[in-house]
C-alpha cells in the first residue's frame, strides 16, 4: 500500500487525539486541493500494512487514541488495503473516519463495513465556505455507526476548523480544514 504519513496527535480532523494517515494516488485532481503532492503513488510511499501496523502500535500502545483519521490523497483508490487496514484498525478504537473524494453512493458495503464516519463528494474550491470536517459545502457527513453519532453531533456543534502544524523531517506539514486559496499565502 502506499501512505505518505502517519501523524499523531491530530486534534482538528475529528474528534479528540487521533492518529492520521494519509494515503497516496488520488484521480480526482480537484482544483485547490490542499495535498496535490499526494496524488501520485510514488514509491517511497510504499509500505507493508503489518509494517504499517508496527508504527501505529508503537503510538497507539504508549498514548490515547481516541480515534483515526484516513484520508490522501484517495484512500479509496486502494480500497482492498484500505479494508484489510480498517479491519485491523478496529482493534485500536472504533472512530474511524474517512475522507474520499467518491460519494457514497459509489462505494459498496465491503468498502464501509468498518467506518465509522465517511466524508464524501470531491473538494470544490469555490464552495470552501468553512464547513466544519469539510473542505466544501458539498462534502457530506455520513455518521455510519451509530454508537459515534452522539460525539459527531457535539463535535459538529461545538467545534470550528483549526489548523494544526507538525514538524517532519521534509519540513512542516499543515493540517485541518484550509480556507480557499490557502496555498498562496
Amino acid at each position: 500500500m502506499y501512505v505518505a504519513r502517519i501523524l499523531y496527535p491530530v486534534e482538528v480532523l475529528g474528534p479528540g487525539k487521533r492518529i492520521g494517515i494519509w494515503f497516496c494516488g488520488c484521480k480526482h485532481k480537484c482544483k485547490g486541493c490542499s495535498n496535490p503532492e499526494l496524488w501520485q503513488k510514488h514509491e517511497k510511499y510504499k509500505i507493508d500494512i503489518n509494517d504499517l501496523m508496527i508504527l501505529i502500535h508503537q503510538i497507539s500502545d504508549t498514548n490515547t487514541v481516541d480515534g483515526f483519521t484516513i484520508t490522501g490523497g484517495d484512500p479509496m483508490e486502494q480500497s482492498d488495503k484500505l479494508m484489510e487496514l480498517l479491519s485491523k484498525l478496529k482493534h485500536i478504537s472504533d472512530d474511524i473516519l474517512v475522507y474520499t473524494g467518491y460519494e457514497i453512493e459509489e462505494l459498496n458495503e465491503n468498502q464501509l463495513k468498518n467506518i465509522s464516519v465517511l466524508i464524501d463528494g470531491k473538494y470544490k474550491d469555490e464552495l470552501n465556505n468553512n464547513s466544519i470536517l469539510r473542505g466544501s459545502s458539498n462534502q457530506r457527513i455520513h455518521v455510519l455507526d451509530k454508537k459515534q453519532r452522539n460525539k459527531y453531533e457535539a463535535y459538529l456543534n461545538t467545534e470550528s476548523n483549526k489548523i494544526q502544524n507538525f514538524n517532519t523531517n521534509d519540513g512542516f506539514v499543515s493540517v485541518g480544514i484550509h480556507k480557499p486559496d490557502f496555498m498562496k499565502w
